[in-house]
């Protein structure tokens, strides 16, 4: 497969990454750690609150929301493989909203370097969740946990807060993993309405809310952790 034009420099770093089994449970994700424990994933925590909104969404709005899953999987993989320095000329498309949104946020894309994991599974014990991180990198010269979306709309901050939750949980996560703090995040979004917009903040402004969000999750699905 051809090189990209502008490469991305890789500079990994070693953090025991190994495939996590997986199982669901009422919709809910889970890792098995390496411990033999099954944790819930990242986004099955974070995005607990949400859940019946969006399950009654998906209802609601069948062939919208397999558009969506659609066009997200294919914009996942053309960045998965454009930071990875990979020709995406050649990605087979099944949604071609994700190319234009791709198109879109190439340019911002170039603000990252410097990448030392992507698509690494991470998991806690002080931090008791688990999942596979998108991207760690620099981003303008901070090292970051970036994560880049699509959305239909351009977002509001107070929206999505779960999107900062997730990066402050694997920001913590790789931290336990390496001991190597990370002091930003940067959520990146192309949206069809046609804006990029760029989130960054401080993982720790955040871990309060995590750390209450994970006992929220656990407090309420105590009953059902022997099935797991």
């Amino acid at each position: 497969m051809k090189t990209a034009t502008n490469t991305f420099k890789h500079t990994p770093i070693e953090a025991s990454n190994i495939d996590l089994p997986v199982k669901e449970v009422d919709g809910q994700r889970y890792y098995k750690s390496p411990t033999g424990k099954f944790l819930p994933s990242v986004t099955t925590v974070t995005g607990w609150k949400k859940r019946q909104f969006f399950a009654e969404w998906r209802k609601k709005n069948a062939k919208e929301s397999s558009r969506v899953l659609t066009r997200g999987n294919d914009f996942h993989e053309l960045i998965e493989r454009y930071l990875q320095n990979e020709d995406v000329s050649n990605v087979t498309l099944r949604n071609m909203m994700s190319q234009l949104l791709f198109e879109q946020i190439r340019s911002t894309l170039h603000n990252i370097n410097n990448i030392h994991a992507q698509e690494m599974s991470l998991w806690g014990n002080i931090v008791p969740l688990a999942g596979r991180l998108d991207c760690l990198a620099e981003y303008n010269g901070k090292l970051s946990v970036i994560d880049v979306k699509a959305s239909t709309k351009k977002k509001r901050k107070q929206d999505i807060h779960n999107y900062f939750l997730q990066a402050t949980a694997y920001a913590l996560l790789w931290q336990e993993r390496t001991g190597l703090k990370i002091d930003n995040f940067a959520i990146l979004i192309s949206c069809e309405s046609g804006e990029v917009q760029v989130f960054e903040g401080n993982p720790m402004e955040y871990t309060k809310d995590l750390f209450k969000c994970i006992n929220d999750y656990y407090t309420e699905v105590t009953s059902n952790q022997s099935s797991i």
